[in-house]
């Protein structure tokens, strides 16, 4: 019987190192390889959340994506691009796992939610052994970073990428008592709108940054500009009712 190495999907969190998991910490420090995604010149965010935790022994391993905003992601250029990318990548993965050492492949949040982690699992998941190690996700770091309460009760909780088009999230927006919307970036002037048309703005909050050192909070209908970060998220809580 072959024995291969381990892949380890690690969700290091939404971005302060402190809120890496014990078991997480673990395994970033005792796998031999340690590879992460990244914007083409920037660091990468899991490897620099994660980079108290590793070792001058590791081998580090960096796959960067072809596109991020450049081309529009419903184009069949950036799905043919981003396709083979993470072909690659599993590849890559897979040479070494047949090696028989582990790879720990770090994920922001948590790698099941909206990681990108889940593609090279696609690929991987039925040749090879993978473990998910489960991460703190933005959204519940960015609603507590925010003091507010998201739902109350029997309460529903609906959470929308920010790519979709106007008239989708309002329709959304509508159906729902609490909603995150993710992805935020450049959309935000098309959330804005939508939600001034669900009549939502007074309650959402714009969290950029959430639990880092650079993170701002602020309601989102008292932002004078439509510009945010990558790392951006709206809040819509729950209606507050006294009980």
């Amino acid at each position: 019987m072959t024995v291969t190495g381990t892949l380890y999907g690690v969700g290091v969190g939404p971005g302060d190192p402190e809120l890496i998991t014990v078991k997480a910490a673990r395994i970033i420090r005792e796998a031999p390889v340690v590879a992460f995604f990244a914007k083409d010149g920037a660091t990468g965010h899991a490897r620099r959340i994660a980079g108290a935790y590793l070792t001058d022994a590791q081998e580090e391993l960096r796959f960067t994506y072809p596109y991020t905003v450049e081309i529009s992601k419903r184009s069949t250029a950036y799905r043919q691009a981003m396709s083979g990318f993470y072909d690659a990548a599993a590849a890559r993965l897979a040479a070494i796992l047949r090696d028989g050492r582990d790879v720990a492949l770090l994920c922001e949040g948590d790698p099941f939610f909206y990681g990108s982690f889940m593609y090279p699992h696609d690929r991987l998941a039925d040749a090879y052994p993978v473990q998910v190690v489960p991460g703190v996700t933005a959204m519940t770091a960015c609603w507590d970073r925010a003091g507010v309460p998201m739902t109350r009760g029997d309460d529903c909780l609906t959470v929308l990428p920010g790519t979709l088009d106007e008239a989708a999230l309002c329709a959304q927006l509508g159906r729902s008592d609490a909603t995150v919307i993710m992805k935020v970036g450049r959309h935000l002037p098309k959330i804005r709108r939508a939600l001034d048309q669900a009549g939502l703005l007074d309650r959402a909050i714009l969290v950029e940054h959430g639990s880092m050192v650079d993170e701002m909070i602020v309601p989102l209908g008292e932002k004078q500009t439509d510009d945010a970060s990558y790392f951006s998220i709206v809040l819509v809580p729950t209606e507050r009712v006294t009980s």
